[in-house]
């Protein structure tokens, strides 16, 4: 994992702040995987108006970030949807914080001890679900 970023309690997120998100994992990229920025990178997000304002797309052009097209309201090929938020609701579950800070320590060591595997089978998934929603010809993916 390269980059957790949770956003403060009460704050909204619009296209500064998310291209300053962006920033982020750019840089632990160029830091973790030296050479990676100049072969490209995919990136996935949906359609949310951060990620589709002008500042964004400005942005995605200006570091020469692909972006992996998203038919709008397909939480069927969103990862976070289908393989991140069930596994980690499951953890979760039953769990009392009394502060935010306990909740984003509780997060922080979930992703922290994930398996690589994990990500690479929800890639992989995707990946399939890709396949999937082409044969389908865009519609909604039955389980």
């Amino acid at each position: 994992m390269i980059l957790l970023d949770i956003l403060p309690q009460g704050q909204c997120i619009n296209a500064a702040r998310y291209c300053s998100t962006l920033d982020r994992p750019k840089e632990a990229i160029r830091r973790k995987r030296p050479g990676l920025l100049r072969r490209g990178v995919v990136l996935q997000h949906d359609n949310a108006t951060p990620h589709s304002a002008n500042l964004t797309q400005q942005w995605l052009q200006r570091y020469g970030w692909e972006i992996l097209p998203h038919p709008a309201h397909s939480p069927d090929l969103a990862p976070s949807d289908f393989h991140l938020f069930g596994p980690l609701k499951r953890h979760l579950g039953g769990m009392a914080f009394k502060t935010e800070d306990d909740l984003i320590s509780e997060l922080r060591n979930w992703f922290d001890n994930l398996d690589v595997d994990f990500f690479r089978v929800g890639i992989n998934w995707l990946l399939s679900r890709w396949q999937k929603c082409i044969d389908l010809h865009g519609n909604y993916i039955v389980k």
